[in-house]
C-alpha cells in the first residue's frame, strides 16, 4: 500500500500542514500533537523519502514550468531565465498556462506525480503555502517564484510588493496626487494582495482615508485596466492618479484616458509595475518599477537544479530581489495642489 502523508495526517488526526511541520521540526506544534503525529507514522510505516528516491532514479531531465498566465509580459521573461539555466543543465522545460485556474495548476501537477517531470516551478501559483509544502513532503520536487515560502526543500524567489508599492506612493504622494487609484489584478493573487496592502500603508503613513470607490480590478491585462478606468468615471469618481498593478493594465489606462480626453501625466499620472519592453517606447514613457524578472528565473532554476543533484545549495534556497522605481514622464509632473 502507497501511504501517503494524507493518510498519516487522517491517523493523527490533524491537518496535512501539521505533519508537514513536524517532519521540518516547526517550534508551532505541541509535544502532545508531534508525539500523536510520530504514532501514525509508525503504525502506518511511512517513510517520507521513499517517493524522492524513487524518483531521483528514474529521471527524464524535464521541468515542469506552471505559470497562471502565459499572455502576461512579466511571465514569459521569467521562463526566458529558467529555459537559459535548464538549457545550460541539460533539462527541457515542459510549459504549462494554467489559465488563473487553481483546478488547472493541479491537473499540472500530475505531469509531476506521474513522474512525466522531474519537477515542477510554480510562478506566482494559486495553490496554498500548505497545498504546496504537502506535495513537497510527498517527496515531489517543486520550486516557487513570486511568494516567500518556507521549506527546507522549496526553493523560493520573491519581490517585496509592499515595500516597492510604498515607493510608488511616495513618489505619487511628492507630486501632488491624493486621490490615487488603485488597480488590482486577479483576487487570489498574491502580488496583488500585497501590493493593495503596500498601497494602503501608504496612504495610513500620509494620514489619508483609504477609500474603496478607488480600487478597481483590471485582471492584469490590458482590456481589464481599460475597462477599469471606464467605469471609475463612468460612477463620476475623481482622480488624478493610477496605481496599475502591472504595466499591462497601464497600457489599458492609457487607453481609456486618450478616449476621455484625459492627458497624461498632466492630468492623469500613471504608475505601473513590471517594465516591460513597451513602457519605454509608448509615449509618454511609463513610470513602472523594474524587477529583475530574467534574474529571477536562473536564480530559481540554478537552485532547483542543484537541489536535484547535488544539493551545495541546501542552506539558502529562499531570495529576495529588489525591485526600483523607474521615474518617467507618465507620472514626472508636480500638479499644483
Amino acid at each position: 500500500m502507497d501511504i501517503k502523508i494524507v493518510d498519516v495526517a487522517a491517523r493523527a488526526g490533524v491537518s496535512t500542514a501539521t505533519v508537514s511541520r513536524v517532519f521540518n521540526h516547526s517550534t508551532e506544534v505541541t509535544a502532545k500533537t508531534k508525539q500523536r503525529v510520530m504514532q501514525a507514522i509508525e503504525e502506518l510505516g511511512y517513510h517520507p523519502n521513499a517517493t524522492a528516491k524513487n524518483l531521483r532514479s528514474q529521471k527524464t531531465l524535464t521541468i515542469a514550468v506552471i505559470v497562471p498566465d502565459i499572455n502576461v509580459a512579466y511571465f514569459t521573461e521569467i521562463i526566458k531565465g529558467i529555459e537559459n539555466m535548464a538549457y545550460l543543465k541539460n533539462y527541457k522545460l515542459l510549459i504549462c498556462d494554467a489559465e488563473n485556474q487553481k483546478s488547472k495548476e493541479l491537473d499540472y501537477l500530475n505531469l509531476l506525480m506521474n513522474r512525466t517531470v522531474d519537477a515542477a516551478i510554480l510562478i506566482a501559483p494559486l495553490l496554498s503555502d500548505d497545498e504546496i509544502r504537502g506535495i513537497s513532503d510527498q517527496g515531489y520536487i517543486v520550486a516557487v517564484i513570486g511568494r516567500y515560502l518556507e521549506h527546507k526543500s522549496i526553493p523560493c524567489i520573491y519581490t517585496d510588493n509592499i515595500k516597492f508599492s510604498l515607493t510608488v506612493m511616495r513618489h505619487l504622494f511628492a507630486c501632488g496626487h491624493r486621490d490615487i487609484v488603485f488597480l488590482s489584478g486577479y483576487a487570489d493573487s498574491i502580488d496583488s494582495i500585497e501590493r493593495q496592502q503596500g498601497y494602503k500603508q501608504a496612504l495610513q503613513q500620509h494620514d489619508l482615508p483609504y477609500r474603496p470607490e478607488l480600487i478597481e480590478s483590471g485582471d492584469f491585462n490590458e482590456r481589464g485596466g481599460y475597462e477599469a478606468i471606464h467605469r471609475l468615471l463612468g460612477k463620476g469618481v475623481t482622480f488624478s492618479a493610477v496605481f496599475a498593478a502591472n504595466d499591462e493594465m497601464a497600457l489599458g489606462v492609457y487607453k481609456a484616458c486618450r478616449e476621455h480626453g484625459l492627458s497624461i501625466p498632466e492630468q492623469v499620472a500613471v504608475v505601473g509595475v513590471d517594465n516591460n519592453r513597451i513602457s519605454e517606447y509608448i509615449s509618454p514613457a511609463m513610470s513602472t518599477v523594474n524587477q529583475p524578472k530574467y534574474t529571477m528565473g536562473i536564480m530559481l532554476a540554478e537552485k532547483l537544479i542543484d537541489l536535484m543533484n547535488d544539493n551545495e545549495f541546501a542552506d539558502k534556497r529562499s531570495f529576495k530581489v529588489n525591485s526600483e522605481l523607474l521615474i518617467r514622464a507618465s507620472s514626472n509632473f508636480i500638479r499644483e495642489v
